[in-house]
């Protein structure tokens, strides 16, 4: 098979897995709105009678099953029905929460990459003690949670009053958000920029260039980190992902209007297709982000592609 097949057919299955990824969280984010102890009208209802208008006038008094064939249908035109919360359509809330989010996942990568892979590339080939304190500072990031390092942050900021502690509105509101996911990310990427920087260091090739009197320098960025970009370049889908994603805790302790603010409030109000629009954009940022990852993964190293063409 010519090397274009085998990229074209690796591609068509990976956007195939994506979709299918896209579907299920979908569909089972509004099963689990479906099934959890009560609902939005039974929130908003005084009385019994009060709760059966409310639901009839939702449609919350029919079958799942006819419900969610409807909301299948509608949903193929990328229309995600009205929020019972914000009464307002399901795409335009989510769409501003995904742009939110964007914006903060955007940052938390472009500084988690500038820190952890310089920071795993130095513990990877140096054996000092620098390099040593290098590698516990990130296993104490990477056994922190982002909640807490969002409340550390938060108490930081609250106690010096240098950046604002909530919302959104300038560049400074950025700063604690940010911080907060970047930090696991970057300690993350630098125990694997390490192991792949090791293993790298190790190779005939490296090896040779050293022979040849290459400087130590250029013999560690122009032959060991290139050579250690493939089993990197596999995790970012991920990272990508779990960003997008999974920053509910982060935003909802920030108040960062994004997804995962959003995510909670609906979840908390039962507000099932709004809890379904959510996961929807949270599954394809994570779907986009895997498949990015996969395309420039196949790039980097080619036999990713024949292997998957097999």
């Amino acid at each position: 098979m010519a090397p274009k097949d085998r990229l074209v057919r690796f591609l068509l299955r990976r956007g195939a897995a994506a979709l299918i990824l896209v579907f299920a969280v979908t569909s089972g984010a509004l099963l689990l709105a479906q099934l959890a102890p009560g609902d939005f009208a039974s929130q908003i209802g005084r009385t019994p009678a009060e709760i059966a208008a409310e639901r009839a006038r939702l449609g919350l008094d029919r079958p799942f099953l006819e419900r969610y064939a409807e909301w299948l249908r509608r949903s193929a035109t990328l229309d995600l029905g009205e929020s019972f919360q914000y009464q307002r359509p399901v795409t335009e809330l989510v769409g501003a929460a995904a742009r939110n989010t964007a914006l903060l996942a955007s940052c938390a990568l472009v500084l988690a990459t500038l820190l952890g892979i310089p920071w795993g590339v130095i513990t990877g080939t140096q054996r000092g003690l620098a390099a040593a304190a290098l590698r516990a500072m990130s296993l104490l990031l990477l056994s922190v949670p982002p909640l807490i390092s969002s409340l550390v942050l938060l108490t930081v900021a609250a106690r010096t009053g240098w950046l604002p502690v909530s919302g959104m509105g300038t560049v400074r509101h950025l700063i604690v958000p940010t911080l907060a996911l970047a930090l696991p990310i970057a300690a993350l990427l630098e125990r694997f920029q390490s192991s792949a920087m090791a293993d790298s260091m190790s190779r005939p090739s490296t090896s040779a260039a050293r022979a040849r009197g290459v400087p130590e320098a250029r013999v560690i960025w122009r032959h060991g980190w290139r050579q250690s970009l493939a089993p990197v370049l596999g995790i970012y889908g991920v990272v990508v992902g779990s960003l997008f994603s999974g920053s509910f805790a982060v935003e909802s302790v920030t108040s960062w209007p994004g997804l995962g603010a959003l995510m909670l409030q609906a979840l908390m109000s039962r507000d099932m297709y709004l809890v379904a629009g959510c996961a929807a954009a949270g599954s394809a940022f994570l779907a986009a982000g895997i498949l990015a990852a996969d395309v420039v993964h196949a790039v980097a190293d080619p036999r990713v592609t024949l292997e998957d063409a097999r």
